[in-house]
């Protein structure tokens, strides 16, 4: 099965909600939250997977977007 996060859109109030499925992490606040990635289960991952990693729903603008 692969895992699938999705991104929330920015909040007005800053940062962006990262979730697995239906369990929220938390809020992220630039590429470097990567803790919720790896409590997800992908303890390697570095900032240049998130940024081409095609398991991520970036929602409301892409990872350059905070």
């Amino acid at each position: 099965m692969t895992i699938r996060v999705i991104v929330s859109p920015p909040s007005p109030t800053g940062g962006r909600r990262v979730r697995v499925y239906r369990e929220v992490l938390g809020l992220a606040y630039g590429l470097g939250d990567l803790e919720f990635l790896r409590r997800a289960g992908l303890d390697d991952i570095t900032e240049d997977d998130v940024i081409l990693s095609g398991m991520i729903d970036w929602r409301g603008g892409g990872p350059d977007v905070w």
